[in-house]
């Protein structure tokens, strides 16, 4: 166990615990409220490990979907971790073994903080990566139990906790707006994201925004700012 990356990955997570607690306390609560308790809980959250395609997992357990639909419903939601793969490829290059759980905990959270935490001086950089997707992982394992538990001994009115998954993707695009000084790759997504809906509708929009961005952002890279990492030290 590195002792040293461990320690400069937490305080970088620390917004990203506040937030997996809250969450994944609200999908606990919503689990429970269908009749699946912890143990269910703990095992979507550590096998899943997808907030918004566990929030719809919730619906889709309670309706008696079929596989099928959950795979497509599944598939459609998390096809935006495409965009986040391609953006990452040369900051992963030569994780090891150490990739395959990267590409599994990637969410919209672990992205945002690996795209712009840096590792101090005397962390190898892939070390802090690893730490940092491991560490959100269980927090989001931890608030989702003690959600579950939290329904089972107290009994909530799970209506509107939904929410505060929107709630958290719209803090992490004001903290990213915030955080980058040119602001072309968000406004290309918005631009795409609005002409979509405009032209396609509410329900039918989401893959093709998502295939445009990412054309567009491919096209657009050579003119797009890329952060270095200051202080990293290879591995």
């Amino acid at each position: 166990m590195n002792r040293k990356a461990i320690a400069a990955a937490f305080p970088v997570t620390v917004p990203v615990l506040m937030g997996y607690l809250a969450i994944g306390i609200a999908f606990g609560l919503m689990l429970q409220s269908i009749g699946y308790g912890a143990p269910w809980a703990f095992l979507m959250s550590l096998l899943i490990f997808a907030g918004s395609g566990q929030y719809l997992g919730v619906s889709l357990l309670a309706l008696g979907a079929p596989l099928t639909e959950v795979a497509l419903l599944t598939f459609v939601i998390n096809f935006r971790h495409l965009v986040y793969g391609l953006s990452l490829l040369e900051k992963l290059r030569g994780m090891g073994w150490r990739k395959l759980y990267m590409i599994f905990g990637l969410t919209d959270e672990t992205y945002a903080l690996l795209s712009s935490a840096q590792p101090p001086n005397g962390v190898k950089a892939h070390d802090f990566y690893f730490w940092i997707a491991l560490l959100n992982h269980s927090y989001w394992i931890a608030g989702s139990v003690i959600g579950a538990v939290a329904g089972q001994l107290l009994g909530f009115d799970t209506t509107g906790v939904d929410f505060a998954m929107t709630a958290l993707f719209i803090v992490i695009a004001i903290d990213q707006w915030k955080s980058y000084p040119k602001h072309l790759p968000a406004l290309l997504g918005a631009t795409a994201t609005v002409i979509c809906l405009i032209l396609f509708g509410p329900d039918n929009m989401l893959i093709p925004a998502l295939a445009i961005i990412v054309l567009v952002l491919a096209l657009a890279r050579p003119h797009l700012d890329h952060t270095k990492l200051k202080g990293a030290v290879p591995v």
